[in-house]
């Protein structure tokens, strides 16, 4: 499966089913610093919402792509130093240099550096990403609010030819791709305005990520020496990403594809079809199985052993059936391969059977409200139910020293976590519950106030 994670920024984490994210709009497909306020939309005229992804809540860290393979990171790190405007521009001399290494064409690189200049507003926000937890049904809230699930109809209608041909072309529900656009751009209609190239230059020169933002850079050098779009109209969020569905640098160069055939992979016009077949054809070569469910609401039987719960624990349908697992209409759940019961809010709120679908959402963003929050959105979209289970919501989100506390303690108290990171993904949700089992707790894997009030 490919790394096409999102760096850190937003930090998705269940502590508390809970997320950390900055004030900041864009992301997509790819390893980037996350950013993605969650200001909602609203029915009928745009308001100032961009996307609202949560960002990274796997156990195991990003990882960040090598420098560039002709070589060496170009320079040194800066770090928090002060950005010289004569280094810039001898930066890019060099940086050139190894473009054109790379067969980009000098003819591209004047017109794509063309006054170009040090973003100090970008290295702003790349420095100074506050962190504001939100709790996953805070998430959901907006993520599948009425105005987004109506916006979504209107999208998937007024788009319903093109959406049915991604469909056949890709084997992608029509639905899961226009929920992925509702949640990158609210529907085309917040795609980023920062010139991308000045962006990447600003951050790779700038030396804190360096070796991530110039593989971005000499990708959307080659972008613009394929033709698919001038450096003047490449723009989208300060972070690098670009369009409807909200693609970096890296994924276009993997992923995009020209849906209508005018000899160009425009995502950032008004037009969304290449946007959107380049989204369907991500999630297709990830594994996308067409017809299966992402998941589906279930109800848990009396006496449910809690130990089975959990995305590291996969059985069939039969498995779940004969424990007394029911979809919630009563029906059984039904056979589309190996599932997991998920409980993003301890036992008392939500419980899902998840199938590898959802993990192949998670390939495109790996939190899991995101994976919950365009599952759902597809299905309210479609005219499927709300969930009807009920969230904890008295709870308050873990902050980022709370999960750091929460990790050391356990830990401390002989229930490892692997790493210290802040990032409550399987093995920390494991650990939590081999804690919650020795304390004669439900095992359910929630990490919450109460749960790290305990262990002090």
């Amino acid at each position: 499966m490919k790394i096409l994670l999102t760096i850190v920024g937003v930090i998705l984490v269940w502590a508390g089913a809970t997320f950390a994210s900055p004030p900041e709009n864009s992301l997509r497909p790819a390893m980037r610093p996350a950013t993605g306020g969650v200001i909602e939309m609203a029915a009928l005229a745009p308001q100032t919402l961009g996307d609202i992804r949560p960002v990274m809540r796997r156990d195991p860290p990003a990882v960040e792509p090598p420098a560039l393979e002709v070589g060496a990171a170009v320079t040194p790190s800066r770090g928090d130093s002060p950005i010289s405007d004569a280094g810039f521009r001898d930066w890019i001399a060099s940086f050139a240099a190894h473009a054109r290494a790379r067969g980009i064409s000098q003819a591209t690189l004047t017109r794509a550096f063309d006054g170009v200049e040090v973003n100090e507003r970008v290295i702003e926000r790349d420095r100074n990403q506050a962190e504001f937890s939100r709790t996953l049904w805070d998430y959901l809230d907006s993520a599948t609010s009425p105005a987004r699930i109506a916006n979504g109809r209107d999208a998937l209608a007024e788009w319903r030819t093109t959406l049915a041909e991604i469909e056949r072309d890709y084997g992608v529900e029509a639905e899961i791709v226009t929920a992925i656009w509702g949640l990158e751009s609210a529907y085309g209609s917040f795609r980023g305005d920062v010139p991308i190239i000045e962006a990447m230059a600003t951050l790779a020169y700038e030396g804190r990520r360096q070796a991530f933002f110039e593989a971005q850079l000499m990708a959307a050098l080659e972008i613009i020496e394929a033709g698919d779009i001038s450096p003047g109209n490449m723009r989208g969020s300060w972070a690098g990403a670009m369009g409807h569905t909200q693609f970096m640098p890296t994924s276009f160069t993997e992923h995009a594809v020209d849906h209508n055939g005018d000899g160009r992979r425009d995502i950032w016009g008004d037009y969304p079809g290449d946007a959107l077949a380049s989204t369907a054809r991500y999630l297709s070569e990830n594994g996308w199985t067409f017809g299966q469910p992402w998941g589906l609401e279930v109800v848990l039987p009396d006496g449910f052993d809690f130990a089975q719960s959990g995305e590291l624990i996969r059985e069939d349908a039969a498995h779940w059936n004969a424990m007394g697992v029911r979809l919630v209409d009563g029906g059984e759940v039904p056979d589309h391969g190996p599932s997991s019961i998920l409980l993003p809010g301890g036992h008392t709120g939500v419980a899902l059977v998840i199938y590898e679908n959802f993990q192949v959402i998670e390939t495109y963003n790996p939190a899991d409200a995101y994976v919950i929050g365009v599952g759902h959105l597809a299905d309210r979209i479609a005219g499927g139910p709300a969930f009807r289970g009920g969230w904890p919501r008295a709870d308050r989100a873990l902050t980022n020293d709370e999960r750091f506390e929460l990790q050391r303690r356990l830990t401390a108290a002989g229930f490892s976590t692997e790493r210290i990171d802040g990032i409550v993904g399987p093995l920390t949700i494991q650990a939590v519950r081999e804690y919650q089992a020795a304390e004669g707790l439900v095992p359910d894997g929630y990490a919450s106030v109460d749960l790290l009030r305990r262990l002090r």
